[in-house]
């Protein structure tokens, strides 16, 4: 079966959103810049167990980083299907991982996607991959929770979106205040479930469940 890639911004992009691995010269620039970071804390990149890190470090960061380099009708790829339902569909507790912007740090936890169809319903597959574009770029969390909404609300154009996103962030847990077992969670609500009282209590209702 032969690969399809796409190239933008001098990358050729695997159809799955990855960079072609023998990206030679990004890899070599991050790596480069891994080792200085490593010989600034006061390591020696030379010694054996850190020998190949700025490499493994920078292919990482890229896989971190892949969202940049998907688009949601490509991760969508058709999967909506025109159906007599009219009840609210959830998928919650989509786990997922990102990266701060502010300190380059992690953050992750679980988002809870609920929809009203408007004679149109997503696969239920595809929601995990929205999640996941929007999850894997440098972001904050109430960014990427409207983020994950509108492109619902623009794929499905359904009556209603809520998106509830709880998540631990490395920033609070690690470093600053150091409290670990705090949590943040984001919310957004789109057509019915902003203005409809009753579906939006529904759909907190089962998210929370």
């Amino acid at each position: 079966m032969s690969e399809k890639y796409q190239v933008v911004n001098g990358n050729k992009i695997h159809e799955n959103g990855d960079r072609e691995q023998n990206d030679d010269a990004s890899l070599k620039e991050m790596a480069d810049c891994y080792r200085l970071i490593l010989q600034n804390v006061g390591e020696n990149p030379k010694r054996e167990g850190l020998l190949k890190t700025p490499e493994r470090a920078a292919k990482a960061l890229l896989f971190f980083t892949k969202g940049y380099h998907q688009k949601i009708s490509d991760v969508i790829n058709g999967a909506i299907f025109t159906e007599n339902h009219d009840e609210m569909v959830i998928v919650k507790d989509i786990e997922f991982f990102s990266m701060c912007e502010h300190h380059l740090v992690p953050f992750f936890g679980k988002v809870s996607i609920g929809y009203l169809p408007n004679n149109k319903i997503l696969g239920l597959s595809k929601l995990a991959r929205i999640v996941e574009v929007f999850s894997r770029r440098l972001q904050v969390q109430e960014r990427m929770t409207k983020e994950i909404a509108e492109a619902v609300d623009e794929a499905l154009k359904p009556l209603g979106v809520g998106i509830i996103v709880s998540a631990s962030h490395m920033c609070m847990v690690s470093r600053g205040v150091q409290k670990i077992n705090s949590k943040t969670l984001t919310s957004v609500m789109v057509g019915e479930f902003r203005t409809n009282q009753k579906t939006r209590d529904e759909f907190f209702r089962l998210a929370r469940s």
